[in-house]
């Protein structure tokens, strides 16, 4: 789920106070975008952003400073995930 430049630059990334108390609900979202990452790395981290990023640099040898730039652009993608309204199959209910 990487994003655009402008489109990451249009989007505040979410307070991670917000995410860690959605972890549970994001886990998904995360294994998604990471996909080496296992259910016990997610639990691990908790939300928090320093322990997913070395969860990171650990499963895909990549610096601090490209995970800490992956961790925020999926921040900034997590808007429509926490924020969007369910559709409802029947109105008329």
């Amino acid at each position: 789920m990487v994003l655009p430049d402008a489109e990451v630059q249009n989007r505040a990334p979410l307070n991670w106070d917000l995410i860690a108390g959605n972890w549970k609900q994001l886990k998904g979202n995360v294994l998604e975008e990471w996909g080496k990452l296992t259910d016990d790395h997610i639990s691990e981290t908790a939300g928090k952003r320093e322990q997913l990023m070395g969860k990171i640099q650990e499963t895909y040898g990549v610096s601090k400073e490209e995970a800490g730039r992956q961790v925020d652009e999926f921040a900034a993608s997590l808007h429509d995930a926490l924020f969007s309204k369910p559709k409802h199959q029947d109105r008329n209910r």
